[in-house]
């Protein structure tokens, strides 16, 4: 009797030798999903961090740049006309350029491809007053980075719109 018990032992024990390596496998592949999951969420924020400082180092060009300088931005609502109307030189905050100094140019450091069309400046955002688009001080000026995020792993991760604004007044 005693070696029909060491046979069953014996036959059970050699059905579950992989056992073991099967679970491993299991495991490790869900273990390495929430760890690219992970990895995914932080490099989101960052990109979202990134961008969200890109549209406030814009805005600081816009607000100093205004009327009251030889290289303004902005539509020029009083004697002087700027050279440029459309913002570009805020854009080129933004995104950095061969025109722009070694500071600026947050946007680049987001591990994203921005483009001049994801960045929009607005002089007088939401009409206030009723008034024309103006570039003196006192005026609002707004500048949003708005970009499909591309994620760093292919995987099929959902996406997502990265929406960045900064708002402030001109005072030059």
């Amino acid at each position: 009797m005693k070696s029909t018990y060491k046979r069953r032992y014996r036959n059970l024990a050699t059905r579950e030798s992989g056992q073991a390596m099967v679970e491993f496998a299991l495991v490790i592949t869900a273990v390495f999903l929430v760890f690219l999951s992970m990895i995914q969420m932080i490099m989101l924020m960052y990109a979202y961090t990134t961008l969200a400082d890109a549209a406030k180092e814009g805005l600081r060009y816009a607000i100093v740049h205004g009327t009251g300088n030889t290289n303004c931005s902005g539509p020029g609502t009083t004697s002087v006309t700027c050279s440029d109307t459309t913002g570009a030189n805020v854009v080129t905050a933004v995104i950095g350029g061969t025109t722009c100094s070694p500071t600026c140019g947050f946007a680049g450091l987001s591990f994203q491809n921005i483009q001049t069309s994801d960045v929009t400046v607005d002089y007088n955002p939401n009409n206030a007053n009723g008034a024309s688009p103006c570039n003196v001080p006192g005026c609002m000026v707004r500048v949003t980075v708005s970009h499909v995020y591309t994620p760093l792993f292919g995987l099929s991760w959902p996406s997502v719109t990265l929406n960045a604004s900064a708002d402030g007044r001109i005072m030059n």
